[in-house]
């Protein structure tokens, strides 16, 4: 079931993307400016709040796309645009994955049930800049099994901020969340990955989950992109929905997410995505 693109008010300033087949590509610096850097924390805020109001939502009965107008409405009423939206052709303005769908899910009459996990990833688009989270919430009683998979994934996710360190290669991200999911037996999800970000909402920069030497970018004060891990009780590898955008675990097994956007610091990294 499809539904019509939800209005963004004319006084809303749109990414420069919407309307486009793909957006025009980043040529600037991953190092932002002190400017920048505030306005990004604006946004990330914002970004937050969203997230945390729509997995506040998150309950047996809800369908995704309520979970959408919820985002969306919060986001308009703040002044910010929902990245998502027109991105690539995206549909909705924020993504909604539920249980073995890992990332990228589309908003639609799904009904949340008793048991589920729901990943809400949502981007602000406020000022000129990106702000870019997701957290998994569960919904009613989940079973032990899918509740650890969450908390681990949050732990993963907090793992690799703390590996951040101006200096260090890109890749050390990815050895730390690895290393931790392996204790688990979890699959780690390669192909989609953590970003670049700021005023584009994807810059380039990859930032892997997974060791992988070819990654090898070194951090710097200033950068700022997401971290944001997709763990799954099994295979790491998926298969793609006809929509072209809802990512599924080839065994059908569930999956989690948690993602924050990072300024790299003279010591470490600060988390802008906070409310």
């Amino acid at each position: 079931m499809t539904f019509p693109l939800r209005d963004v008010p004319a006084s809303i300033p749109r990414p420069e993307y919407v309307g486009k087949e793909a957006p025009a590509r980043f040529a600037g610096s991953e190092v932002k400016d002190a400017e920048t850097v505030e306005r990004m924390r604006v946004a990330g805020r914002l970004a937050a709040q969203a997230r945390d109001l729509v997995g506040a939502h998150v309950a047996p009965g809800v369908t995704t796309d309520e979970l959408d107008r919820i985002g969306h409405e919060f986001l308009c009423d703040h002044g910010a645009y929902p990245s998502t939206l027109g991105y690539r052709g995206f549909p909705k303005s924020l993504c909604a994955s539920v249980n073995e769908v890992v990332c990228h899910g589309i908003p639609d009459d799904r009904v949340v049930e008793d048991g589920d996990i729901v990943n809400i990833d949502v981007t602000a688009y406020l000022d000129g800049v990106h702000g870019d989270t997701n957290a998994t919430f569960l919904a009613g009683d989940v079973d032990e099994e899918s509740r650890l998979l969450v908390e681990r994934t949050r732990e993963a996710l907090e793992r690799g901020i703390k590996a951040v360190k101006p200096g260090r290669r890109i890749n050390v991200i990815g050895r730390v969340i690895e290393s931790y999911a392996a204790r688990f037996g979890y699959g780690v999800v390669r192909e989609f990955t953590g970003h670049g970000i700021g005023t584009a909402f994807h810059s380039g920069l990859v930032v892997p989950h997974y060791d992988d030497p070819a990654y090898d970018t070194v951090i710097e004060t200033g950068m700022t992109f997401t971290i944001e891990p997709m763990l799954n009780l099994g295979t790491h590898e998926w298969d793609m929905a006809e929509d072209g955008w809802t990512v599924l675990t080839r065994d059908r097994r569930r999956s989690a997410q948690f993602e924050h956007t990072l300024l790299v610091t003279p010591t470490g990294a600060e988390v802008l995505t906070l409310p």
